[in-house]
């Protein structure tokens, strides 16, 4: 999983603090095709200068949404607000918005400063002004020195910045970002998923971004909110939606995760125990269950948090304590992913990093382990 980039830490965050007011404001907005249900009564509070992320996979509304906020798309029901304004009749070009493309849609037949300068043309800006504005664009994304070459002379992760510096000239204070990585390389994408953070906190534009991508979501925003069936599933911070999942679908949409089934059989406010014969243990979480005894829950496990030993651990207690026969090893070069299969035929994972060199590592197939996590690490899950 890809780290999060530090962030200068703050007392209170905006989300956090109740005297804010949002910068955007989504209030219970659906959007219908015909019978098709696109987005579904969708309520958000977005706050000036944050990167937010809508996530989520093919067909779960996050373009659609985002096209209503640019004013492309109307709003079957609900209401929009931005920066206290609301949004319902104004069209795209009267918006405080600017919306940068997945293709970029750069101008083939201008060279890279005219494509930066061609919406304060459209404004009539006066020419001192638009080329200083187009120069100080040009800085700020490490771009200068091709000013003059046309969009086919660039590489991909060059042509992403124009379009940037092209949806940043007019200084809007919303910018909308649709799938704006996605035409990148791997290590590319990487890169310039830091290059936006840095710029976005250097110019304190409030940033939309839209991605199916959870590592990107993960690195690049403040809060994410992660949206399936046109719906709004959980709001949060990478941490937040990564460490404690409101559901089976965000513990596995958000990176990998392995989920056993069980009864709870004991709860308490600082624990629940839950009797599972997917793991073939009981499992003890640090945290009150939030289903009755006797309740059916999922238990979900980060495969980073399960340690894998030949031989169990002197402390282990058979809580959180797993047998299995070692079936797949993929070598990733800093960690290793392991596929252990339980008694049950469950198949986990773990994900283990690589401190000694391959050929050096102490489990390899067919080999019987012990699996073992603790408590903190088990998050229950009822839906």
């Amino acid at each position: 999983m890809a780290q999060q980039p530090i962030r200068k830490p703050t007392r209170l965050e905006p989300w956090q603090d109740p005297a804010q007011v949002p910068y955007v404001r989504i209030e219970r907005v659906t959007k219908r095709f015909g019978d098709f249900l696109a987005v579904d009564d969708v309520s958000l509070d977005i706050h000036r200068g944050e990167f937010f992320a809508l996530l989520g996979g093919s067909g779960s509304g996050k373009s659609t949404l985002l096209r209503m906020l640019a004013g492309f798309e109307p709003l079957t029901e609900g209401r929009i607000f931005i920066d206290g304004a609301d949004m319902a009749g104004i069209p795209p070009y009267e918006r405080p918005v600017n919306m940068m493309f997945q293709s970029y849609a750069l101008f083939p037949h201008m060279s890279v400063e005219q494509n930066v300068a061609f919406g304060l043309k459209q404004d009539r800006l006066p020419r001192g002004e638009i080329r200083d504005r187009v120069a100080e664009m040009l800085e700020l994304v490490q771009l200068a020195p091709f000013a003059k070459r046309r969009p086919h002379q660039l590489s991909g992760g060059q042509k992403q910045r124009v379009a940037l510096a092209r949806s940043l000239a007019k200084r809007p204070k919303l910018l909308l970002l649709d799938e704006p990585l996605g035409a990148l390389d791997k290590r590319l994408r990487e890169q310039t998923q830091f290059e936006l953070v840095n710029l976005q906190e250097k110019l304190g534009v409030t940033f939309i971004v839209v991605t199916h991508d959870q590592e990107e979501a993960m690195t690049m925003a403040s809060r994410i909110a992660v949206m399936n069936h046109g719906a709004v599933t959980q709001v949060g911070t990478p941490t937040e939606v990564y460490e404690y999942p409101n559901s089976r679908f965000v513990a596995e949409f958000i990176g990998s995760v392995n989920l056993f089934e069980g009864r709870v059989v004991e709860d308490e406010p600082d624990h629940a125990l839950i009797r599972s014969a997917d793991a073939g243990c009981d499992l003890y979480v640090s945290h009150a269950a939030p289903a009755p005894v006797g309740s059916t829950v999922h238990v979900a496990v980060r495969p980073e948090k399960i340690a894998l030993s030949k031989e169990p651990p002197a402390e282990a207690d058979g809580r959180n304590t797993a047998r299995g026969v070692v079936r797949e090893i993929a070598y990733l070069g800093d960690v290793s992913i392991y596929l252990v299969e339980l008694a049950s035929g469950k198949t986990v994972r773990v994900t283990a990093t690589n401190l000694a060199r391959r050929a050096d590592l102490p489990v390899s197939w067919d080999d019987e382990v012990t699996l073992t996590w603790r408590p903190f690490a088990g998050v229950v899950l009822t839906r």
